[in-house]
């Protein structure tokens, strides 16, 4: 049996137990060059204890931009902001990965100058963003009808990825995870139902997967293997994507991915977005395709997590809204303490309210 408290190899980090921080957008760097600040730096090392810190969604591009004050990591100014981060988390003993996004059609014309987002395949959906209102504060907009990616453009797109974890080893960033879920740029291509292209990137499942695996190449020679993670979300519905052969894909991935050796696949569950729970036959299908570390998300306490742990279907756990609101998460858990509630009003943009000013236990 193992415990979510007992330590765990990661890639090339040693984490001291298996209670992750998720990723979570959370709408707070510095306009208008979205670049990380003071009051993120706060943020994240209140949250240091974490067996590892994977970073909020980080553009690598402006056109991978798709909400208001996220913060980028394609210009210097941003890798030092980012470094002020990364030195104060691993002065308090943590561990932090650069989530690397481009999010695709999620997006509005408002961030690219009047120009379309663009994505695998242009087409209507159904899907809204969060843009700046006229009174400064987060509103949510209808997002326009994309531009499908010439074939000519995916060679800067995969370009800007290699780029991207350049500036992260330069910002002091221990791993990098690649965002290939929730219905953003790379799970577009990997989606049937967003990508309906007739070339080498469209059509079957291999070529619908081509620019997630020549992405994960590029990352992986701008660093090592052992220095990558990558999150997918196969079933599920997210921003408008709805696979119908999404179980198909996420194992088709998951066994590629795991001939690459990285240091973690990290697997989002429907469950945190209001889908089914995975079953535990589906579980056993990836970890057969994928032997190595998988870190498992989704609508987790201590006991889903223990459970799974227990049964081999994951190796790490990794918590999103529980650590929102409790920056001390890893020791509640371990000692059964009681969690602080989430302000949900709270979650994007504004300022240390709902942020910062969650109390650690007494």
């Amino acid at each position: 049996m193992t415990s979510l408290f007992e330590p765990l190899t990661l890639g090339a980090i040693d984490m001291p137990h298996r209670v992750l921080m998720a990723p979570l957008t959370r709408m707070r760097a510095t306009p208008p060059g979205d670049v990380p600040n003071a009051l993120m730096q706060d943020y994240y090392v209140q949250r240091a204890s974490a067996g590892l810190i994977v970073s909020e969604g980080t553009q690598i591009s402006p056109e991978g931009k798709g909400y208001m004050d996220t913060p980028g990591i394609y210009n210097d100014e941003q890798v030092a902001g980012w470094r002020t981060i990364t030195d104060a988390v691993h002065d308090a003993g943590g561990r932090i990965a650069a989530q690397l996004w481009h999010v695709g059609r999620v997006s509005h014309k408002s961030f690219h100058d009047g120009a379309l987002p663009v994505s695998a395949s242009s087409g209507p959906y159904r899907n809204r963003t969060t843009i700046r209102g006229e009174d400064g504060v987060p509103t949510r907009a209808n997002c326009p009808i994309p531009r499908a990616l010439e074939l000519d453009e995916i060679p800067r797109v995969i370009e800007d990825y290699r780029r991207a974890t350049v500036n992260a080893r330069a910002a002091g960033f221990d791993l990098v995870e690649i965002h290939g879920a929730h219905g953003y740029l790379l799970h577009q291509f990997l989606a049937a139902d967003s990508n309906l292209r007739t070339d080498s990137y469209g059509g079957s499942l291999e070529n619908r997967a081509r620019l997630m695996l020549e992405v994960t190449d590029a990352v992986v020679g701008a660093w090592s293997a052992d220095r990558v993670g990558i999150r997918i979300s196969p079933i599920g519905s997210f921003n408008g994507t709805e696979d119908p052969h999404g179980a198909e894909a996420g194992l088709y991935v998951a066994g590629e991915l795991a001939q690459r050796n990285l240091a973690f696949l990290h697997l989002s569950e429907p469950d945190w977005a209001g889908g089914p729970e995975l079953s535990d036959d589906y579980r056993r299908s990836l970890k057969a395709a994928h032997p190595g570390v998988i870190v498992g998300a989704g609508s987790y306490d201590a006991e889903k997590a223990a459970r799974l742990l227990d049964a081999g279907l994951i190796d790490a756990a990794a918590f999103g809204r529980s650590f929102i609101a409790n920056p001390d998460l890893p020791r509640r858990l371990a000692e059964g303490l009681p969690l602080n509630a989430p302000v949900a009003d709270t979650f994007y943009g504004g300022d240390e309210a709902g942020y910062t000013d969650y109390p650690a236990h007494a």
